[in-house]
């Protein structure tokens, strides 16, 4: 069960990221993450609840889980919530990354940035680059998110051997887009107009 490991911390970070987003959850916050532990190891035909969650996530990047982590500690109240303008860095950050590599995997672009990642140097100097900004901006949930993840790549944590699958993910890259358009409320102007045909197709 040792290479299922991020599997597992996986489905307990994101189960217990969903369910104290309900209020009635509050009170048992801190008892969430143990159970949630418990509940990732249940079998099921032979294989852990954690690895059929993992068929459909695939294993996550490293600086989403730090970011999971760090939504975690702060709705346990362990560490401050980040502010407006961290956030939007962070956001920032992470979603320029995606916009590198996720149009290309697309078929939108006719080179291939992925590859960069088997041959990561100018990469990970651009990353510590990142970094510092970060920590000069006192980011600290962006600092950590590009450190660990980089980190874990020089460690081999995970199967793959591309510095890209340790610092982004589908998941992290929805984020940084729902996240990022969420100022603009641009759903408000969709759902306006979806009323305003309704009503005339009704009249």
């Amino acid at each position: 069960m040792v290479y299922l490991w991020q599997a597992h911390l996986s489905f307990v970070l994101l189960g217990f990221v969903f369910l104290s987003l309900f209020r009635f959850t509050a009170p048992w916050r801190p008892w969430l993450l143990p159970l949630l532990a418990a509940v990732s190891f249940i079998p099921v035909n032979e294989l852990p609840l954690a690895a059929y969650v993992r068929s459909f996530t695939d294993d996550l990047a490293i600086s989403t889980l730090v970011l999971l982590a760090w939504v975690a500690l702060s709705r346990l109240g362990v560490v401050q919530p980040l502010n407006r303008r961290h956030h939007v860095q962070t956001l920032m950050v992470f979603g320029l990354l995606s916009l590198a590599l996720y149009p290309a995997t697309l078929g939108l672009t006719y080179f291939d940035p992925y590859r960069w990642g088997f041959n990561p140097r100018p990469m990970i100097v651009l990353v510590g680059a990142a970094a510092l900004l970060m920590l000069w901006l006192r980011n600290a949930l962006a600092v950590w998110m590009l450190a660990i993840g980089t980190l874990a790549f020089a460690l081999r944590l995970k199967a793959s051997e591309n510095y890209w699958d340790y610092l982004v993910d589908p998941l992290l890259a929805g984020y940084c887009i729902v996240a990022g358009l969420m100022p603009f409320k641009l759903w408000e102007g969709a759902c306006s107009r979806w009323r305003r045909v309704s009503q005339h197709l009704r009249h």
